[in-house]
């Protein structure tokens, strides 16, 4: 029997980080059974979005839902005592994400004016900013590492979506999908793109190829996806985190994208931030508006969990900005070891163009 695709999943089991998630991997290498009834009974870790324990575990049950783990029974997806292991951590995440957060409330202009007024608010770190104008290749290395834990499997999060929504919020998330996608075309779909761009830099472009470096942090801003996408009770959370994540991405991606050109990289390597830097304009109406307001208009009720999962997004992003700033001051990387392999990256040939710096203020 031949080997499946790298490049498509399954991912490889990663090494376990602590006796929780240690306990599912050696389950998950054995046919489904039961799991011990008290396993993760009176968890509670001081800080559950940077638990490296708790995260890891979370993120070996929801890739059960993406494309799986190499070598393991598929039967494990809806073994019963694994989903209740599952479900006691998401009460841990999910706790410490209302804590984090707070409950938002809605203004009387409507859902799409808070959206506006969280991002405005945000005053997260300069990760875009520093990646454009100082980080060094191997900064950038390690920050396209974190990020491919996401952009293998970009918008399938999201999609979980589809199913629950009717009328205008559906037809308005398949518009956003439908490009995300690449309009059906394999060379166009996001996440091929983004594996270019790990080709360029000399990384592996294997399907969850750099979980294992991946700290908490990282898996965090996936297992939120994952959390909201796989409850309907948090269909309104999802799409909310969906709104902020448009609404903040056409200028951090044009940064990122300049930052590869002043680091001598080509149009291929840039090609996934430049298509999102119009993509994304337009995308953030359509996600704030369309979306998000017309699940709104349907069902009035969910209106703070669309502010709630927009402001989760928000603040586990800035989390994850903070992490790798402070390692690269402190003069440490930002991931876990083993860093990625140092295979020589793949850059252009000729000189690097001129990168038109912004001024001062402009650097946020």
């Amino acid at each position: 029997m031949s080997e499946p695709d790298r490049r498509y999943g399954p991912a490889t089991l990663p090494t376990a980080r602590g006796p929780l998630s240690a306990a599912v991997v050696q389950a998950l290498r054995h046919p489904p059974h039961e799991l011990p009834a008290d396993l993760g009974v009176g968890l509670y870790p001081a800080d559950p979005i940077t638990d490296e324990d708790l995260q890891l575990t979370l993120f070996l049950c929801y890739e059960l839902h993406y494309r799986g783990w190499l070598g393991v029974d598929e039967s494990w997806e809806w073994q019963p005592t694994l989903l209740a292991l599952r479900a006691r951590c998401e009460r841990v995440f999910e706790t410490a994400l209302r804590r984090l957060v707070g409950a938002p409330s809605v203004p009387a202009a409507g859902v799409a004016a808070g959206l506006t007024e969280l991002v405005a608010a945000d005053d997260g770190p300069a990760l875009a900013a520093t990646l454009q104008r100082r980080a060094d290749l191997t900064q950038f290395r390690e920050f396209v590492a974190h990020r491919s834990v996401y952009h293998l499997r970009e918008a399938d999060p999201h999609s979980w979506a589809l199913p629950r929504l009717g009328g205008p919020a559906k037809a308005a998330l398949v518009e956003i999908q439908t490009d995300e996608y690449g309009n059906g075309r394999l060379d166009r779909m996001h996440a091929e793109l983004f594996r270019s761009t790990l080709d360029r830099l000399g990384l592996d472009t294997g399907y969850g190829a750099h979980i294992d470096v991946a700290p908490a942090v990282t898996l965090a801003t996936n297992n939120l996806m994952s959390l909201f996408g796989l409850h309907r009770r948090l269909r309104g959370a999802l799409l909310g985190h969906l709104a902020a994540f448009e609404m903040t991405s056409s200028l951090p991606n044009r940064r990122y994208g300049n930052g590869l050109r002043r680091l001598g990289f080509d149009e291929v390597a840039t090609r996934f931030y430049d298509e999102h830097v119009e993509a994304d304009a337009v995308h953030e109406q359509i996600a704030a508006h369309d979306v998000c307001g017309g699940l709104v208009r349907v069902e009035p009720a969910l209106a703070s969990d669309v502010l709630f999962g927009a402001a989760a997004g928000l603040a586990v992003d800035r989390l994850f900005a903070a992490h790798l700033l402070d390692s690269w001051a402190a003069g440490r990387s930002s991931l876990r070891a083993p860093a990625p392999p140092a295979v020589p990256p793949k850059v252009s040939l000729v000189a690097a163009p001129a990168v038109a710096s912004p001024a001062p203020s402009a650097l946020v």
